[in-house]
């Protein structure tokens, strides 16, 4: 059987990753594609056990450096018990965050050594990796007055400030500027169903018939 395909949403807070994916979850699914979806951090169940140390209590109760190792952690379990199966089995996979926003999140956002998550990409991650990143970009504060909206779970790293997700948005740009093959950029201000139609275009011209 052929390997299954690995979609990753990525970006800031209140950028509308969980609606995209739910809309391009319906799309695939109506071609009879098996869909997985999944997120970050979490996942698998001890990942989201360990996604409960990270996006609750205070702001700085990590260090950078200890977040970073709490995501591998997660992520290391995760690939082995959701993601390299479905793709196993020829699944398309839908992430919410993947190792992206921990280069953004722990790296840029807070101050972790990029070659301290390099290493740890590079021995966690093995041969699984994204085939395609989709990363919803807006500037920063529209996306925390969007998230403060919603509500949600992840007000630890939301309460970081405006600069700490200005950087996040920054280091979100670069990523896509420097792997062009692996991400793309979409305009996140735009209303659900044009970024939707964005997502879609792009999905299928990497993904091709089923």
């Amino acid at each position: 059987m052929a390997r299954g395909f690995f979609i990753t949403f990525e970006g800031g807070e209140g950028a509308g990753k969980t609606t995209q994916i739910r809309r391009l979850e319906a799309r695939l699914g109506a071609t009879g594609r098996e869909v997985v979806i999944t997120r970050e951090p979490g996942g698998s169940p001890g990942a989201e056990a360990i996604r409960a140390l990270l996006v609750t209590g205070d702001a700085e109760r990590w260090s950078p450096m200890t977040e970073t190792l709490l995501m591998y952690a997660a992520r290391r379990d995760h690939i082995e018990r959701v993601i390299a199966p479905a793709l196993a089995r020829g699944a398309v996979v839908l992430c919410d965050r993947f190792a992206d926003s921990t280069r953004a999140y722990q790296g840029a956002g807070g101050g972790a050594p990029a070659e301290f998550i390099g290493a740890l990409e590079a021995a966690v991650l093995g041969g699984v990796r994204p085939d395609l990143t989709l990363i919803l970009d807006l500037p920063a504060d529209m996306g925390l007055a969007r998230a403060a909206g919603r509500g949600g779970s992840e007000a630890r790293f939301e309460s970081k400030g405006a600069a700490f997700h200005s950087r996040l948005r920054a280091a979100f740009l670069a990523i896509a500027e420097a792997e062009p093959d692996r991400c793309v950029l979409i305009d996140a201000t735009r209303d659900e169903a044009t970024v939707g139609a964005a997502v879609w275009s792009w999905v299928k011209s990497r993904l091709g018939p089923p």
